[in-house]
C-alpha cells in the first residue's frame, strides 16, 4: 500500500450501503454545516454542464496516460467518468502532483479529487466524501508451493521483504518477521519469486494489478488482514449536494455492473465491493 495512504475500516460496497453512505455525507463535514439553500455544489456543476476532477495521471492502475502519452486512463478515471455521464456533464481532468492535489481542491481548482484517497478520521474532518468504490485489504504474497504461511501469526520466524517507511512493515515485524528492507513492491516481489525471502506484505490492489500485468505465475495470497482499505472521491468541506448526487451515480453503476465490469478491467475482480 502506498503509505499516504493509510488503512482504513470497511463498510461492504452493496447499493444499501452506498445509500445509506449518501446520507450520512453531511457528517464528515469540518466546521458548520450548510443548510441545503447554501449548497450550490450540485448546482454549480449542472449550470457549468461539467464536472472538474482533480488527479495525478501517473499513478497506474488507478490514474495513468496510456503508453505514457497516450489517453488519461485508469481505474480511478473510468469511475469518475462513468459517474459524471449519470449526472448528465461532461468530465475534465485536472492533472495534478499528489502533494498539491488537495490545495487544489480547497482553492476550488476542481470539483472533486478521483486518485484512490483512502478515507481517514483526519480527512473526514476536513472534506466530505462519496461512498466508497474501492476496497482492499492487506495481502501476504507468498509462492504458490509454500503451505507454510497460512495467517499472519504463521510469519513468525519467517522473513517479509517491506519497504521501511510502509504501514506493513511494522504488521510484519508485529507478527514476528525479520524483515528483509526494499525500496518498494517490485523489489519485493522478486526477491519472493526468487526465494530469497518467505513473503511480502501489501495491498491487495498491488497484487492484483501486478497479476494482471504479468499473471504472478507461481504465487498466491497466503492470508489477508480483516481491516480494509476504503477510497473515495474527495469534496470540499459542506459540499453535501454534490457528494449525494455522486453517491445516487454510485449505486446505480453498482447495480447495472458497471462498476464491477470496470474494476475487472483493471483488476481481474471485483474491488468496488468487499
Amino acid at each position: 500500500m502506498n503509505t499516504r495512504r493509510p488503512a482504513r475500516v470497511v463498510v461492504a460496497l452493496t447499493l444499501g450501503s452506498l445509500l445509506v453512505a449518501a446520507c450520512s455525507s453531511t457528517a464528515s463535514t469540518n466546521g458548520p454545516t450548510s443548510s441545503a439553500s447554501d449548497d450550490q455544489s450540485l448546482a454549480k456543476v449542472k449550470d457549468a454542464e461539467e464536472l472538474v476532477v482533480g488527479t495525478e495521471g501517473t499513478y497506474r492502475p488507478f490514474s495513468y496516460h496510456e503508453n505514457g502519452s497516450g489517453d488519461l486512463t485508469g481505474y480511478d478515471v473510468e469511475v469518475i467518468r462513468a459517474v459524471a455521464e449519470k449526472l448528465g456533464v461532461d468530465v475534465r481532468f485536472e492533472e495534478t502532483q499528489w502533494d498539491a492535489i488537495f490545495a487544489g481542491l480547497e482553492a476550488g481548482r476542481f470539483d472533486v479529487i478521483s486518485n484512490q484517497v483512502s478515507i481517514t478520521p483526519e480527512r473526514e474532518a476536513a472534506y466530505t466524501f462519496s461512498a466508497p468504490y474501492t476496497y482492499s485489504p492487506g495481502v501476504i504474497v507468498v509462492r504458490a508451493d509454500d503451505g507454510s504461511i497460512t495467517s499472519f501469526e504463521s510469519l513468525a520466524g519467517k522473513t517479509t521483504a517491506q519497504s521501511l517507511t510502509s504501514n506493513w512493515y511494522a504488521l510484519a515485524e508485529e507478527n514476528g518477521a525479520s524483515i528483509e528492507a526494499v525500496e518498494g513492491w517490485a523489489q519485493a516481489i522478486a526477491l519472493v519469486e526468487q526465494s530469497r525471502v518467505d513473503a511480502t506484505i501489501n495491498d491487495k490492489l498491488t497484487f492484483l494489478d501486478y497479476k494482471t500485468q504479468t499473471g504472478a505465475a507461481g504465487l498466491k495470497v497466503a492470508a489477508q488482514t480483516d481491516e480494509v482499505s476504503r477510497s473515495a472521491f474527495a469534496l470540499r468541506s459542506g459540499e453535501v449536494a454534490l457528494a449525494d448526487a455522486i453517491d445516487g451515480a454510485l449505486a446505480e453503476l453498482a447495480a447495472d455492473g458497471t462498476l464491477a465490469k470496470i474494476s475487472t478491467e483493471f483488476f481481474g475482480e471485483d474491488v468496488s465491493q468487499q
